[in-house]
């Protein structure tokens, strides 16, 4: 997937190339039949493992970058089936003593 820019990160700039994908990644779903309620739970499911993989798992961290209460995501990532293993560094955990 596309690194965003500064530009896109800024809330006032990221209606120009991110709205552009955006629109066609919705045009796609709808004409492949996805509900509303699917691509609502593909498109939380993916932005909270991407902010816990930001985070490198630490609930309080994504919560606040989410704009969440922590007890908020530990329900979300519950509900969506969202495993340790797909957000954090396996291998980045070497103890060795």
């Amino acid at each position: 997937m596309k690194q965003l820019s500064a530009d896109d990160r800024d809330p006032e700039n990221a209606t120009g190339a991110l709205s552009d994908q955006l629109d066609s990644l919705v045009n796609h779903l709808v004409g492949r039949g996805v509900t509303l309620t699917q691509a609502r739970q593909i498109f939380e499911r993916q932005f909270i493992l991407a902010s816990l993989r930001l985070n490198h798992g630490n609930f309080n961290r994504s919560a606040n970058h989410l704009g969440i209460h922590r007890n908020t995501l530990r329900n979300k990532v519950d509900a969506l089936r969202i495993q340790s293993a797909e957000y954090r560094d396996s291998g980045k955990r070497n103890r060795s003593t």
